[in-house]
């Protein structure tokens, strides 16, 4: 026999080496269930994406433009100079964000410190909470655009109630919203007044979860209704509370409606209530600056971010 015949033999003697055919695995229920929810969920997050990314891209763009007259008009990328000239505006940036501030921090605060006394009042149930509660949440239920109107006219400096009741007790009129250095924080009171129901709800909400065994161990152990409040409550309570600030302190900052309706264009005759989405609204539709008027909403933008991340480091600090 020849060698390649015994090779040949050999060969076929061999037992098959091919691989054996792959089996697919059948697809379970919850792998097939969570493809369809990622299907059904993409249309929704696409839309949601779109809508988040293209404003924002569009209004970045137009931040590094000369556009002026109008938003399609022929213009020219001219980097950072709309960002060096609204930081270097004296006149009226900086003064926006100032007021900006201002009326941020000051209505925040009272809202804040208002809203828990009235959650720490609300907390045990009484007769008549619930026409309370519901009476709480009416300034909640009118437009800030309807409550501004309303305030105009309670305010009025001749035939507002406001002055008639000071008057009746002895007091001197004053002139609210028709005054320079009154307008700004009239609407901060104005903003409390709105507001506070809110912060309420939420810290009513966050006391009603606490536990009660703490408290109870406070009051055996001696301490009166303030050291449980300061050492026991206000601790428990720290994330709601946290959380509360930073909603409302991002929706303060944003505070638009009311300051137009109630001060116009420009925020009064000298800017007194012109806070930077006052100042950007009349760049773009006054001016029609868009590229500065962009540029002071990305610096609106970054501030906010800022605010925000400096609440929540401080709040993890003292929930630490």
């Amino acid at each position: 026999m020849s060698t390649t015949e015994v090779s040949t033999a050999r060969t076929a003697a061999r037992p098959s080496e091919a691989k054996p055919p792959r089996v697919r695995r059948p697809r379970t229920f919850e792998q097939a269930n969570r493809r369809l929810k990622w299907a059904m969920l993409a249309p929704a997050l696409l839309f949601v994406g779109l809508m988040i990314v293209f404003p924002l891209a569009f209004t970045l763009d137009l931040s590094l433009t000369d556009a002026f007259g109008a938003v399609n008009a022929d213009r020219t990328h001219i980097g950072l100079r709309n960002f060096t000239d609204a930081l270097g505006d004296t006149r009226r940036f900086w003064p926006a964000a100032r007021r900006t501030l201002v009326f941020t921090v000051g209505a925040v605060v009272l809202e804040t410190v208002l809203g828990l006394a009235l959650a720490m009042l609300m907390r045990k149930p009484f007769r008549g909470m619930r026409w309370v509660r519901t009476v709480l949440i009416i300034p909640l239920l009118a437009t800030p655009v309807a409550i501004g109107i309303l305030w105009l006219l309670i305010l009025d400096p001749t035939n507002g109630i406001a002055n008639h009741l000071l008057a009746a007790v002895g007091l001197p009129r004053q002139e609210f919203l028709g005054s320079v250095s009154q307008s700004l924080p009239t609407l901060m009171l104005i903003d409390v007044w709105q507001w506070t129901p809110m912060m309420t709800l939420l810290l009513l909400a966050g006391l009603t979860t606490l536990p009660e065994e703490p408290e109870e161990a406070a009051l055996v152990d001696g301490a009166n209704s303030w050291q449980r409040f300061r050492h026991v409550i206000l601790p428990m309570l720290g994330p709601t509370l946290a959380t509360a600030l930073v909603l409302r302190a991002v929706d303060a900052l944003k505070t638009f409606d009311i300051l137009y309706a109630t001060k116009g264009a420009g925020g009064g005759s000298d800017f007194e209530v012109e806070t930077l989405n006052v100042y950007a609204y009349g760049l773009t539709f006054d001016y029609q600056e868009y590229g500065l008027a962009a540029a002071v909403l990305v610096l609106f933008t970054l501030f906010i971010i800022g605010v925000v991340v400096l609440l929540r480091r401080r709040g993890g600090r003292k929930n630490a």
